[in-house]
């Protein structure tokens, strides 16, 4: 994600979270922490390849070994086309260059559909967060991954180190 991307990204944002809806501000902040050699972030698009209309995005934060989706979401008419899991699978492939040990997100307790794509990526429930989504006062499903090493990652060099 680029700042030329925060209009339709935004235009996306209100569709689908109208009541809870991120401002223009919360994207450019997040981006502003999404490059250089001490980023914290990583945020990405996707775009319709037959007229180029951004169709989805996701961002996560890390930071001390732990990773946090911030926020990801697929426009309606991209639902069941697998996106959100294409999305998923960049942010935990960030989580891991981050070297996070542990990815969180928050769900709604009535988004169904979404929890069921963070169980299939191995998510697990830990805990709730009464009220978390406002107006409405709707609890939020804490959910937990804990990243697994590569192969490479974890086999020693030749001096056992």
């Amino acid at each position: 994600m680029r700042w030329w991307d925060i209009a339709p990204v935004l235009a996306l944002e209100a569709e689908l979270f109208p009541e809870d809806a991120w401002s223009e501000g919360m994207f450019w902040s997040e981006l502003a922490h999404a490059r250089g050699p001490r980023a914290t972030r990583h945020y990405v698009v996707a775009e319709d390849p037959a007229d180029g209309r951004l169709v989805g995005y996701a961002g996560l934060a890390a930071a001390g070994g732990l990773g946090d989706v911030q926020t990801i979401a697929v426009a309606r008419d991209q639902w069941g086309t697998g996106l959100g899991a294409r999305l998923l699978t960049d942010l935990l492939q960030a989580a891991t260059a981050f070297e996070c040990e542990e990815v969180l997100l928050e769900v709604r307790v009535d988004n169904t559909r979404a929890q069921k794509l963070y169980e299939r990526f191995g998510f697990e429930p830990i805990g709730f967060r009464r009220g978390y989504y406002q107006p409405g006062n709707v609890d939020a499903l804490v959910m937990r991954h804990t990243v697994q090493a590569t192969e490479t990652e974890t086999e020693t060099d030749s001096d056992g180190c």
